[in-house]
C-alpha cells in the first residue's frame, strides 16, 4: 500500500469513529409524568421525586427526559392524558397528586411500568394485588393523608373545643378519596359528639363560596379533605380561612406555611423523594411486580401561631408540645 493511500484511510477511520459510537448510544429514557393538578401547585412535589430520581442515578436532561401532561386540576382529562402518554410508549408513568391519576394510568396500560403515588390504601383502590406483591405493572408510595382524616379532626377540636359543628371542604371530582374520608371523618364527628356540615368545591370559585356559606351554616372550624386540587390551592385556602375567621386544618405543610392555622399529614419530601427513586429503579431494569409498595409513615404536626392570633385562639400547650414545627 502505498504512503499516502494509508494516510488516507487512517484518516478516514479517525474522522468516521466518533460518529459510529454515538450511532451506538442508546437513546435516553423518557418518562411520562402525569399530573392531576399543576406543576406550579406541586412545585415542591416536583422537587423531592428528582431528587429521588437523582439518588437513583437520574438527572432530568442528562441521563432520563420526562414529558409532563398536567391536567390543570379537571380530573376528567386524566384518562386522555394517560392515554397520550401510552402512545408515546415512555418506560415509565409516574403519577402525582394522588390516586385519580394512579386509577387513569391503571386504565390505560397494563404493559407499560406505573410508579404512583396516593393516599388511599392501594389495594382496596384496585391498584395493586397486595402491598408486598404488586403483581402486574404497578407500585408505588402510599402517604398517611387520607386514613389521618379523623386526627385532623380532633387536633381542630382540641383547639376550639367550643365548638359543636365543624366543616368537611371536599372536592366531588375526586370520588374515591371523597367516599373514603366523608365516611371516616363522620365517624370521627359521631364519637366525639360534633355535628358535620359537608360542603363541596372543585373549581377556584367553589372554594369562595364554601367558606361563605362557612359563616352562615355557624360552622366553628374547618377540616379539608386531601385532595390535589385542594394542595394545588394551600395559598387561596389559607388566605379565605383568615378572610373568614375560620380555624382550619389541612394535610400538607404549604398550607400552614401560607397562612392556615395548622397541618397534619404526610412529608411531602419523604413520599415524593421515594416515587422518585422507585421510578430510577424501574429504569435500571427492576420489575413494578418485584418492588413493595412503600408506605410513607411520617406524619408531620405544623402549627400556625401567627394564624391563631389573628383567629383569636390560643393553643393549648399540650397541643404544642406534639408539634413537629411551630410557625411563629
Amino acid at each position: 500500500m502505498r504512503r499516502r493511500e494509508f494516510i488516507s484511510l487512517l484518516g478516514s477511520a479517525v474522522v468516521t469513529q466518533p460518529l459510529t459510537v454515538k450511532a451506538q448510544q442508546a437513546p435516553m429514557p423518557v418518562v411520562g409524568l402525569l399530573g392531576a393538578t399543576t406543576a406550579k401547585g406541586y412545585a415542591a412535589q416536583l422537587a423531592a421525586f428528582r431528587q429521588g430520581l437523582s439518588e437513583a442515578g437520574f438527572a432530568e436532561g442528562r441521563d432520563v427526559a420526562i414529558e409532563y401532561r398536567w391536567a390543570d386540576d379537571q380530573y376528567d382529562r386524566l384518562p386522555g392524558l394517560a392515554a397520550d402518554l401510552v402512545s408515546r410508549n415512555v418506560a415509565v408513568i409516574a403519577t402525582i397528586g394522588g390516586n385519580a391519576a394512579a386509577l387513569a394510568a391503571k386504565a390505560a396500560t397494563t404493559t407499560i411500568p406505573v410508579v404512583f403515588h396516593g393516599g388511599l390504601d392501594p389495594v382496596k383502590a384496585g391498584l395493586v394485588a397486595s402491598l408486598n406483591r404488586p403483581g402486574g405493572n404497578l407500585t408505588g408510595v402510599v402517604t398517611l393523608s387520607v386514613d389521618t382524616s379523623q386526627k385532623r379532626l380532633e387536633l381542630i377540636h382540641e383547639v376550639i373545643p367550643a365548638a359543636t359543628t365543624l366543616g368537611l371542604l371536599l372536592n366531588p371530582a375526586n370520588k374515591v378519596v371523597t367516599e373514603t374520608q366523608s365516611k371516616d371523618t363522620q365517624t370521627g364527628a359521631r364519637a366525639l359528639g360534633l355535628q358535620l356540615r359537608v360542603l363541596n368545591a372543585s373549581t377556584e370559585r367553589e372554594i369562595e363560596d364554601a367558606f361563605a356559606n362557612l359563616k352562615q351554616m355557624r360552622v366553628g372550624g374547618l377540616v379539608i379533605s386531601t385532595d390535589g386540587f385542594f394542595v394545588s390551592h394551600s395559598e387561596q385556602l389559607a388566605a379565605l380561612a383568615i378572610r373568614y375567621a375560620i380555624p382550619a386544618i389541612f394535610q400538607y405543610r404549604a398550607f400552614a406555611a401560607a397562612g392556615g392555622l395548622m397541618s397534619y399529614g404526610g412529608s411531602v419530601t419523604d413520599s415524593y423523594r421515594l416515587s422518585g427513586v422507585y421510578t430510577g429503579r424501574i429504569l435500571k431494569g427492576e420489575k413494578p411486580a418485584d418492588l413493595p409498595v412503600q408506605q410513607d409513615t411520617k406524619v408531620e404536626l405544623i402549627v400556625n401561631l401567627k394564624a391563631a392570633k389573628a383567629l383569636g385562639l390560643t393553643v393549648p400547650m399540650s397541643l404544642l408540645g406534639r408539634a413537629d414545627e411551630i410557625i411563629e
